[in-house]
């Protein structure tokens, strides 16, 4: 009652809304004091209400835990057994998220679409364009009359009005694509206890009073309330921004949602979800940055821009030339008299010139901006990411799309990645002498049952027995769950009898760097402490001084037998088997002496086990591919320098015939001692890293950047949070992968395979490939137009090709051959390509070798019809011009195919596949039809007979073979 009367006053001072509730509440307390509520115990959810409980978690509030009764109240108060966890009900989980809320947060409004057109407008090129199509529009009425003078300038206006809705709809599209991404990386699953059974869940379907295992690597999904667990140790600076790592246990048992657990394990009760938590608060304001700009859109902006002052540049020389040949008399109107004379013509005529000679500078301008540019590499982008979500690669940063074309290296871990994760004991070995994994009968039992112990209670696994199902179901971390399949399975261990027999005092966690968990344990009802470790079996055997022989006598450790054991150890590394040692030790002294240190010396030892990971199908296959793409490869490995040497032959990542083995093998320690100099001259050599610390795959990614590599990182653990973010691309798994891990990652591998990163490779390049096709086909297009402008206008004063004719070849052309050039599928061909590397310049040599060849074509052909097409085909200037301006197109449509293979003679291979390309030439080819034949008025042009028509695709064609040579 006083716990009671103390809350209604905590809550009452506080000015928050009080919840509506009944009138009065019966509560039927359980004097006892049992953990679990009693049949006939009925407590309401309600008799604490969400916001008490938020403010106890978030304020982190002692004295109101302390009035409610501490965790074990609280849990009979939410009707939670602490053992078994919720009885999984449907009814009794809607009840508590109706009560209490969902675990998910409001999430701030998406984007609008018209804020996205806004954003549009705001481009520079947007903002010239306008400025352009503005003064066209007027010079236009004032030349030609409201009926035909607003052509070129609405032109102009159509284009920014297609750019603008094209560029909204695919950063809408992308939006949408990000947020879609965003709550399938937000979907968790979370390890709970229902009904007496561990179980995987939703993070979205957690609910007060859920019991959740935490463990190394896990963000915390809700506020909670620690009820049991050893080294506990949370990282709270994502929502305190204090980096002092917090100890968690019984004497502070508070637990903040969003934060992440970087040493031990535990279990928690829920005590508040969703936006009832402070994290859950601060994710509902916090919108996703989705106008991300990758240093390839940059480079990109930057190209743009330049092209655009080149062009404003061009215009205003040819408005000051033309300027200058008019005033002076050197221009002649169409019957070939002189166009100005001072003092003689008319201020209309000379109005009129001003304005023709100011439209063909605007025009200029138009042409020299690549308008299609940037809208082409958001294409790319979000189409890649769309089909690299189908191979099994979640793009969390646009960035890394581009970034992983360019790798030069990739680190990649052993285990779950190279290998299938699906660990079985094969080996066993104990005294010296092998055993039979099946054989738990030639064994003494007194070390059978010691062995048990250390099976049994020194894991973070758990051993479930259904009733209905003949075999158990076995949860935890690969390794874990191998070894307690074979302790149940061969050795006959009980898991819940060996819990209710023995008590644990002290745990020391695993972690990377220690590569052993250590156990101390007592019989209930006694005081003598057992102590077991379990680890990495160099390791163990150092600590090591006896053994057990398979009879139960214990002998001492000497000298040969160590050698003995060492030499098991290698032989069981070398078939490639991960091998773990038990040990154990009974401490001296009584639990009263025992001060909680785990002693690390003098133990026995139990036995050693091999464990087999196989290797991943097409491992072997996808490694080569890397290799000869001019990738390297190198392991980076927890294991000994036995069994990362036999991995790391059986994937082809190591090759004794081309590797010294002294030098591509060496250990984490080895590498660490190395001097900044000896290192650099041995990292290119390396091809695994044995017995690494994740500070070791730090300095290795470090080393790498600093000799020029572009280096693309895997990894799963809290403890590769580092290396992950230190790489040009961190790559975590999604199967096996920490949040941690992830959150500090570029990119998810879905499948945790090694194949799906190599895809990821190839469709980085793919991307990087593709936007170079493209940049190279547009400035083709841009440079020729500019100079067949500029040599036209500051020859004769008027323009071949006018505002509307440029637009379409510059922006919808642009836009469709954008399209066609960033659908192209990642091809083999790719990875036989050495990678670009970091220093590598945008456009590539080949590239303007390319672009100058097919523009200077282009400009001869196009300057011939300039001033000799009249008398080469017969026809008047308006035909002529239409010639030009189809040829021109036309060169456009052969040479997209020429800009499908950047260096390679058959630019046909492979197009039967891209439909998409052919559909979009044929669609080009089509609307320039139309453009000739029936746009007239709009388009100034004039029909062509076949052969006009023959003459301009022929002219056009020469661009194939040109390509060849």
């Amino acid at each position: 009652m006083r716990a009671l009367e103390s809350l209604s006053k905590q809550v009452l001072g506080k000015k928050t809304d009080l919840l509506r509730t009944l009138s009065y509440v019966v509560i039927n307390v359980n004097l006892e004091g049992s953990d679990n509520p009693r049949e006939g115990d009925c407590p309401s959810l309600r008799d604490v209400g969400p916001k008490i409980l938020s403010n106890l978690v978030r304020e982190k509030s002692f004295e109101s835990l302390a009035q409610i009764g501490g965790v074990k109240r609280l849990a009979s108060i939410l009707m939670t057994n602490l053992e078994n966890g919720l009885s999984g009900d449907e009814t009794d989980l809607m009840r508590r998220t109706n009560v209490f809320g969902a675990n998910k947060y409001n999430k701030p409004p998406a984007k609008s679409f018209l804020s996205f057109v806004l954003d549009a407008f705001k481009d520079m090129i947007i903002i010239i364009l306008i400025a352009c199509a503005v003064l066209s529009l007027a010079f236009g009425i004032k030349r030609h009359g409201l009926k035909e003078g607003w052509y070129d300038g609405g032109s102009i206006i159509i284009a920014i009005f297609l750019v603008v809705i094209v560029s909204a709809v695919s950063n809408d599209k992308q939006g949408r694509q990000f947020r879609k991404l965003s709550k399938e990386s937000s979907n968790i699953r979370v390890e709970v206890v229902r009904d007496g059974r561990r179980q995987p869940i939703s993070i979205f379907d957690i609910v007060v009073g859920d019991v959740v295992y935490l463990k190394i690597g896990d963000q915390v999904p809700a506020d909670g309330l620690f009820v049991d667990g050893h080294s506990l140790r949370v990282d709270e600076s994502s929502m305190t921004g204090e980096s002092d790592h917090i100890k968690v246990d019984s004497e502070n048992p508070f637990l903040l949602s969003g934060t992440k657990v970087i040493d031990g394990y535990g279990r928690m009760m829920v005590a508040s979800v969703g936006m009832n938590t402070a994290w859950g608060e601060m994710m509902s304001s916090v919108s996703r940055d989705l106008d991300e700009e990758t240093p390839l859109q940059a480079r990109l902006n930057k190209l743009t821009s330049l092209i655009g002052k080149v062009g404003v540049s061009v215009a205003m020389l040819v408005l000051l030339v033309s300027m200058i040949r008019y005033f002076t008399g050197h221009t002649q109107d169409d019957a070939g008299n002189r166009e100005f004379t001072s003092g003689k013509t008319k201020s209309g005529d000379v109005m009129n010139a001003v304005v023709r000679i100011v439209a063909a500078a605007v025009t200029i301008v138009v042409v020299a901006i690549p308008e299609g540019l940037p809208l082409a590499v958001t294409l790319t982008l979000a189409y890649s990411m769309k089909r690299m979500m189908g191979d099994n690669a979640m793009v969390r940063k646009l960035s890394a799309c581009e970034t992983m074309g360019s790798a030069t290296t990739i680190c990649t871990d052993k285990t779950g990645t190279l290998t299938l994760n699906e660990m079985r004991v094969t080996e066993l070995c104990m005294g010296k002498e092998h055993v039979s994994v099946d054989a738990s009968k030639e064994i003494a039992t007194g070390i059978v049952e010691v062995l048990l112990q250390g099976i049994g209670l020194n894991t973070t696994g758990t051993v479930h027995m259904r009733p209905s199902e003949p075999v158990p179901e076995i949860l935890g971390s690969p390794t874990e769950k191998a070894i307690l399949s074979w302790g149940v399975s061969k050795l006959g261990m009980t898991m819940d009898d060996l819990k209710q027999e023995w008590e644990i005092v002290q745990v020391e966690a695993f972690n990377s760097e220690k590569k052993r968990s250590g156990i101390a344990v007592r019989r209930r009802r006694e005081q003598v402490v057992h102590i077991h470790w379990k680890g990495a079996a160099e390791m163990i055997l150092a600590m090591c001084s006896d053994y057990y022989s398979q009879s139960g006598m214990v002998n001492v450790m000497t000298d040969e037998a160590r050698s003995d054991f060492r030499t098991v150890i290698e032989n069981m590394a070398d078939k490639s088997l991960r091998c773990i040692a038990f040990a154990y030790k009974k401490f001296d002294g009584s639990l009263a002496q025992f001060h909680g240190k785990l002693e690390e010396d003098g133990l026995t030892l139990l036995g050693i086990v091999g464990i087999k990971d196989p290797c991943r199908p097409g491992v072997r296959r996808a490694v080569v591919s890397c290799r000869s793409a001019g990738v390297n490869i190198k392991m980076i490995t927890g294991d000994n320098m036995h069994t990362a040497r036999a991995i790391a032959l059986e994937c082809g990542i190591f090759n004794p015939e081309e590797d010294l083995e002294h030098e591509a093998i060496v250990e984490g320690v080895q590498f660490r001692n190395y001097s900044p100099e000896q290192r650099a001259a041995a990292i290119e050599k390396i091809r695994v890293m044995a017995r690494s610390s994740p500070f070791d795959k730090l300095l290795m990614v470090q080393c790498l950047k600093q000799k020029g590599h572009v280096v693309a990182v895997t990894g799963d653990g809290t403890n590769d949070a580092p290396a992950l973010k230190e790489a040009d691309i961190g790559l975590s798994m999604g199967i096996q992968g920490t949040e941690v891990a992830k959150e500090s990652s570029d990119i998810v591998i879905l499948d945790d395979n090694f194949a799906s990163v190599v895809t990821v490779l190839r469709w980085g390049r793919c991307v990087y490939n593709n936007i170079q096709k493209f940049i190279q086909f547009q400035l083709t297009v841009n440079v020729a137009a500019l100079v067949i402008n500029f040599v036209a206008a500051v020859s004769s004063g008027n323009v071949p090709l006018t505002a509307v004719q440029l637009l379409w070849v510059n922006l919808i052309m642009d836009t469709l051959g954008a399209l066609a050039l960033a659908t192209e599928q990642p091809t083999n061909d790719l990875m036989l390509k050495p990678p670009v590397g970091r220093t590598e310049p945008l456009i590539s040599r080949v590239m303007w070798r390319n672009l100058v060849s097919q523009a200077l074509y282009q400009v001869i052909i196009l300057l011939t019809l300039q001033f000799k097409g009249s008398s080469i085909f017969g026809v008047d200037k308006k035909v002529r011009d239409t010639i030009i301006f189809n040829c021109f197109v036309l060169c456009q449509v052969f040479n997209e195919f020429n800009a499908r293979k950047l260096e390679e003679k058959n630019v046909f291979k492979g197009i039967h596949k891209n439909k998409l390309f052919l559909g979009i030439i044929s669609m080009t080819i089509i609307l320039q039809v139309v453009m000739v034949e029936f746009l007239k008025r709009f388009a100034n042009t004039e029909r062509l007979d076949w052969g006009q028509w023959g003459a301009c695709i022929g002219l056009a064609a020469l661009s194939w073979p040109i390509g060849w040579l």
